[in-house]
């Protein structure tokens, strides 16, 4: 099958994602392994926007860019997708959005642009997110319980409610970072307890993504046209490239730290390590971008 043939199917997805377990079971052993699966083997990145391409909520389109073609995608393709294999499988999943926490303005932004998912399994909803990348990233679906600690490999992660907002925030560790050249690198996150986004259990259909799906591209004050990301999780913690800076992190919880392996590479490094660490290969060339705006791995 050619990479733009053929409908989409959940086989080549879970071929992409290495699931060989059972897919007959909407059960949480199920989600949890898909979840985990996905944002192992998934970066979330946003290097269209600096390789000249145009990134679009057609799910097809997402489809063939993220399951047949060697990419990742943002929260807008890598959750959107995650939320199709999810009802193909038979899981009761809404689609939610979230407004991301904003150190700028030490608020969550006005942008309610972030794509999470509820998921409910035997009476209980969960919230599944595989696209919000490093360190901040969920490795498995949080129950959706206010105040409750679920700690996992990142840290420990809590849901807390404020009337009808629900606040996702993490208590991390202390960030050790083994070259000095970056010891007071803005990208290295020293808070250890801060908050990620908020939502509310107001549904959502793809529709309501479109707008801010072309104000992230195209607004000179977004994030994301004023620096290329990629990040993939790893067994041991992840890896990111941020501009012309790689870093590998490794979390070291029984020490209490995270470990920062972080270094700049040249612009003939950025395709090789893209396709070897990352197993990601752009179709044009990729201009890295990492101009001063607020970001934290």
């Amino acid at each position: 099958m050619s990479s733009s043939e053929g409908r989409m199917n959940l086989e080549e997805y879970f071929q992409r994602i290495g699931f060989h377990g059972p897919s007959d079971k909407m059960d949480l052993a199920t989600l949890r392994s898909i979840h985990k699966l996905h944002v192992m083997s998934i970066p979330f990145e946003n290097l269209s926007i600096h390789c000249g391409e145009w990134i679009t909520m057609d799910l097809e389109t997402i489809f063939n860019k993220v399951v047949r073609s060697s990419r990742g995608g943002w929260c807008l393709e890598n959750n959107y997708l995650f939320g199709w294999v999810l009802r193909e499988m038979g899981f009761s999943a809404t689609t939610l959005s979230s407004r991301a926490f904003n150190r700028i303005i030490d608020d969550f932004g006005a942008l309610d642009s972030h794509l999470i998912h509820k998921v409910i399994i035997d009476g209980k909803a969960y919230i599944a997110d595989v696209s919000f990348g490093v360190s901040s990233q969920i490795w498995e679906p949080l129950e959706l319980v206010s105040g409750k600690d679920q700690p996992q490999a990142a840290g420990v992660f809590r849901l807390t409610k404020n009337e009808d907002t629900w606040i996702l925030e993490k208590t991390g560790r202390t960030p050790k970072v083994l070259n000095p050249e970056f010891a007071k690198s803005s990208l290295v996150n020293r808070k250890q307890t801060y908050q990620i986004f908020c939502f509310t259990l107001q549904p959502r259909e793809p529709e309501h993504f479109a707008e801010k799906n072309h104000a992230l591209q195209t607004d000179s004050a977004s994030l994301f046209t004023n620096k290329s990301i990629c990040s993939l999780q790893t067994p041991t913690g992840f890896k990111a490239l941020i501009g012309w800076t790689y870093s590998e992190v490794t979390y070291k919880p029984e020490e209490g730290v995270d470990l920062l392996d972080m270094r700049n590479i040249t612009e003939d490094e950025v395709d090789q390590i893209l396709k070897e660490q990352f197993n990601v290969k752009t179709q044009n060339k990729i201009k890295p971008a990492n101009k001063k705006v607020s970001y934290t791995i």
